[in-house]
């Protein structure tokens, strides 16, 4: 065994936290996943101190979690009045804006993910005090690489790369980094996360959408701009065909084109291109391009595009399902305050696939698991 090892595991220092359960601080804390997380793998938490600013994800946290301790801005942190030395897990989730290429690319040093910073200054406060700490901390798998060094080298451990699409419908690329389980990597020995890839539990798009019909396997990831809905069926297909969210045809039917296939036909959405120029081919009978239009050469059109078929965006319970939450998590905020919330949060069954191997002893007949409701939902709020 060496002391000196960064794997919590390899030191053998498994915390037996008894009845008294871990203490908990969460910077960036949205929604309360990790509290969720850490209930549903069966670790009792203690005391759990959440930084967040959006007021609905407050009030979500509160009615989940009445105990928890609001801290406010992350950048006033050295005000806050925690016993630091006492902070078993440190979680976060750091703002994406900035790395994402769904954003302006400003990088770790934007105004946004800078924040990040924030979250390094406080792991290394907390670790003076506390060699044992652990740390668990997210961001976007399209971050640019550079940015993703930067960040691993300031927390000693490079990350893991998931997509939520192993278990859930949504298509969600993510890096994970956690000092509780690592090992040396590569000739130069560096630290790197050393969680396992959860199983594909196969899950579809039409398997959590509530009514109507799609097309696709996966859905989109889901962003913040969720939020904002499109209040044309014109803006809906236009944010669908970029990739900002994703729609549900409203009447289930289906446009088929016959072509010579082992099924014999192909099945038209609005995405896609056909291509009739051969209308009496005994072996083309029709053809789809999927998602683009073929090259445009002469004899090779007319081409035509499906219209006008009634689409809508998805609604709060899609929403909760494609992060893996229970239908009613969300059930006190407006479907785009939780479209908001979920758009910027993590993927529960991701985040109780890695808290398995956090070095905590579970406490699972004090369990609290959140579908376990004891209390009567709250009138929804907003609009």
């Amino acid at each position: 065994m060496n002391e000196h090892s960064n794997n919590i595991f390899e030191r053998g220092q498994i915390a037996d936290v008894g009845s008294k359960g871990i203490n908990v601080l969460s910077l960036f804390n949205g929604m309360s996943t990790g509290h969720t997380a850490l209930d549903n793998v069966g670790i009792k938490v203690n005391k759990y101190y959440s930084s967040e600013l959006k007021p609905y994800a407050i009030e979500l946290t509160q009615y989940h979690y009445p105990e928890t301790i609001q801290l406010g801005d992350v950048n006033n942190w050295r005000e806050w009045d925690i016993d630091w030395k006492s902070i078993d897990l440190l979680l976060s989730g750091s703002p994406c804006k900035d790395l994402s290429i769904a954003g302006k690319r400003k990088g770790i040093n934007g105004s946004n993910s800078g924040l990040f910073w924030k979250f390094i200054e406080i792991y290394e406060h907390i670790k003076q005090l506390n060699h044992n700490v652990i740390f668990f901390q997210e961001n976007v798998g399209s971050a640019p690489k550079e940015d993703i060094g930067i960040m691993s080298r300031a927390m000693g451990v490079y990350p893991v790369r998931f997509n939520s699409s192993l278990v859930t419908a949504q298509l969600r690329d993510r890096y994970y980094w956690t000092n509780a389980k690592t090992k040396p990597f590569g000739m130069f020995g560096d630290l790197v996360t050393d969680i396992p890839e959860p199983k594909d539990r196969n899950i579809k798009l039409f398997d959590v959408i509530t009514d109507g019909w799609t097309n696709k396997e996966k859905a989109n990831c889901i962003l913040e701009s969720e939020s904002r809905m499109a209040t044309s069926q014109e803006s809906l297909k236009k944010r669908y065909v970029k990739y900002f969210n994703t729609i549900v045809y409203l009447v289930e039917d289906e446009v088929r084109v016959k072509t010579n296939t082992v099924k014999g036909y192909d099945v038209l959405t609005e995405e896609d291109c056909l291509n009739l120029s051969f209308p009496s081919s005994t072996t083309r009978r029709g053809r789809v391009t999927k998602g683009k239009a073929p090259c445009l050469l002469q004899g090779n059109e007319p081409l035509y595009v499906l219209k006008d078929k009634q689409v809508r965006m998805l609604n709060k319970i899609e929403l909760c399902r494609l992060q893996g939450f229970p239908d009613n998590h969300c059930d006190i905020l407006s479907r785009n305050k939780a479209a908001s919330l979920l758009g910027d949060g993590w993927t529960l069954p991701i985040i109780e696939h890695i808290f398995q191997y956090l070095p905590f002893k579970k406490a699972r007949e004090e369990k609290n698991v959140i579908t376990e409701y004891k209390h009567k939902p709250l009138n929804k709020t907003g609009t």
